[in-house]
Parts: C-alpha cells; sequence; structure tokens
C-alpha cells in the first residue's frame, strides 16, 4: 500500500511540476509599450504585448517592422537609441544628444549584436538584456551597476 501510494504521490508531483513548466512558458505576461522618447517614430498598431525570448536568454519585441534589409554581425548599423535599467534611470540616449550613432554590429555587447539581427532598415525593436549578454559581472561604471539587465528601444536607420 505504500509503495502504491508513494508512486501516486511522486506520478501526481509530477504532473504537477510538468503543469507548472508548461504554464509558466505558455503564458508570458503582456508588457506595456515602452515610452517612446522624443524624435522616435511611431510603433505598429500590431506590435506584440509580449517578448520574445532567443535560446542566448536575450527577450524582444520588434515595435515596428521594417522594410529593409535585416543586418548581418559583420555590418555597420546607424541607429537611434534609448537604454535604461530596471528601475528605470536612463543610462543613455541618443535620442537626448539628438544624434543618431553608426558602429560595427560585431563591436558592441552580445545581446545588441544579436539582437539587431532581429529587425530590418527603418524598423523599431525594444530590447531586454541580461547582464551575461551585456556587461556582466564588472557592469559599467558609473551608469550600469554589475550584473544588471539593460533595456533598449533601438530604430534601424541604416545598414551598410
Amino acid at each position: 500500500m505504500w509503495m502504491r501510494m508513494y508512486g501516486t504521490v511522486a506520478v501526481f508531483g509530477l504532473v504537477l511540476f510538468l503543469t507548472e513548466v508548461t504554464m509558466s512558458a505558455d503564458e508570458a505576461k503582456d508588457v506595456a509599450f515602452p515610452e517612446l522618447p522624443k524624435g522616435a517614430g511611431k510603433i505598429d498598431k500590431d506590435a506584440p504585448k509580449k517578448f520574445t525570448e532567443t535560446k542566448s536568454g536575450l527577450n524582444y519585441r520588434v515595435l515596428r517592422k521594417g522594410d529593409g534589409a535585416m543586418p548581418k554581425a559583420s555590418n555597420t548599423v546607424k541607429v537611434n537609441y534609448h537604454g535604461w535599467l530596471d528601475n528605470g534611470k536612463v543610462f543613455d540616449s541618443s535620442y537626448k544628444r539628438n544624434e543618431a550613432i553608426s558602429f560595427p554590429l560585431n563591436r558592441v555587447i552580445p545581446g545588441w549584436t544579436e539582437g539587431m539581427q532581429l529587425v530590418g532598415k527603418g524598423g523599431m525593436i525594444e530590447l531586454q538584456i541580461p547582464s551575461g549578454l551585456g556587461y556582466g559581472d564588472r557592469g559599467a561604471p558609473p551608469d550600469i551597476p554589475p550584473k544588471a539587465t539593460l533595456h533598449f528601444l533601438v530604430e534601424l536607420l541604416e545598414v551598410k
């Protein structure tokens, strides 16, 4: 009797565990769109309210589909961006400087290299970059603390 009851409890526990894993994977929560900085373009009306997670752990959602080329890691891109921390503190913004920036995509943090390849020229993407794909355990003092999750709103202006 003890073995039969233990087996039933074990199976029930496994079912609960699998149900919980399935529910957490399927129940991504809607997230409000970020406040757009002055000078940013519009978000598509059908933009997703949920983030997609890549195998690396990067979370993203394309807020405006671009109709141009999608960059490769070997390309140079010109972008406008707005970056903030979990607490909402803005640590950098090309919009605030009123100046877009160009850089080789393979010379930035891994979260940017991966994320920018997911949107076409003219598009807008929101990135949530875990610390392992950002500045990691060291951070980027004084603005980015160690182990920080980085949030970015990025408009892809050019691909070269």
